[in-house]
Parts: C-alpha cells; sequence; structure tokens
C-alpha cells in the first residue's frame, strides 16, 4: 500500500500521537510529541509537518524545515528533513521510503535542489537506510554531532546521441 501524507488536525491528532517508536530508536529520533513542540519551539525553521498514514491508519510522522533561510549552525536548510518516524508496528514495509520519495518529490515540485537530512551514528542507526535512498554525506556535522547528508533533487543532464 501507498504511503499518504496528511494534515494534523484536531480529528487526527490523537491518533498520531499514539504512533510509537521502536525499542532503542529514542536516540536517534524524539516521539511525535516531541517532534510537535520542538516545531513550536523552533518555528524561525518554518516547520512543515504531517502524518503518515497506509490505508486509512496512522503509521508515522514526517516534519521539515520548509524553504528557510540557512542559519547554521541553528537551521539547515532551504529544505531540511527535520523528523522521520514509522510506527514501532509498521517497521520494515518500506513506508519510510515511501515517504522520503514523496516528500523529495514535493520539495522537487517546490523549486528544491537538493533534500538535506542528519541522523546519529550508531548501531541500529538509519545511516543505511539514508544511504541506500541516495542521501550522500556533505561533510558537515550538526551542533549536536549528527552527520549532515544529501540528496540532491535534480535530474542528471544525460547527453544524446
Amino acid at each position: 500500500m501507498d504511503v499518504v501524507l496528511v494534515e494534523i488536525d484536531d480529528a487526527n491528532i490523537d491518533a498520531v500521537l499514539s504512533v510509537r517508536l521502536a525499542p532503542g530508536q529514542e536516540r536517534f529520533v524524539t516521539t511525535v510529541q516531541q517532534s510537535l513542540d520542538e516545531a513550536v519551539a523552533w518555528s524561525r525553521a518554518n516547520p512543515w509537518y504531517r502524518a503518515v498514514y497506509v490505508g486509512g491508519e496512522p503509521v508515522g510522522f514526517v516534519m521539515l524545515s520548509w524553504d528557510v533561510e540557512p542559519q547554521p549552525p541553528d537551521i539547515v536548510g532551504p529544505w531540511f528533513l527535520w523528523k522521520l518516524i514509522i510506527d514501532a508496528s509498521h517497521q520494515r514495509r518500506g513506508y519510510g521510503a515511501q515517504v522520503v520519495r514523496r516528500v523529495a518529490d514535493i520539495v522537487r515540485g517546490e523549486g528544491g535542489t537538493e533534500l538535506l537530512t542528519s541522523y546519529v551514528e550508531g548501531p541500529g542507526g538509519p545511516a543505511g537506510f539514508y544511504a541506500r535512498l541516495g542521501f550522500e554525506p556533505t561533510g558537515a556535522v550538526d551542533p549536536e554531532g549528527e552527520i549532515i547528508v544529501s540528496l540532491p533533487l535534480v535530474d542528471e543532464v544525460r547527453p544524446t546521441s
């Protein structure tokens, strides 16, 4: 099944807040509630967030800094995948990859040429996940020590024969 990105409102907030991390993932990403709190605290990062639904059921959460003026080291951008959470019971089904591809398409449609994100290194971390999707290290590290990676969003121009 395909993922659908849905605005969070009064009708679905409780269901979205019930999305849970797998044990041990707390060191890599915050909960949905903590992420929403960060969105309020860092409003200057222009947070854009959506619930991730599959088959009418919330299975995750995604949040970006949306077309923001970069303000290193605090705000990375202009397009930064800030949070990606897939519920523990829905992981390993390809939903996370679908979300990243969907977000990349949206950002590309807005004129973005790269999607940035960051991750904490360590066993069980998301480094391999992002590498499989085409993200490459930028050589930069954020103030918390997270590795910043980039996914190019422009198609390479190939010569015609």
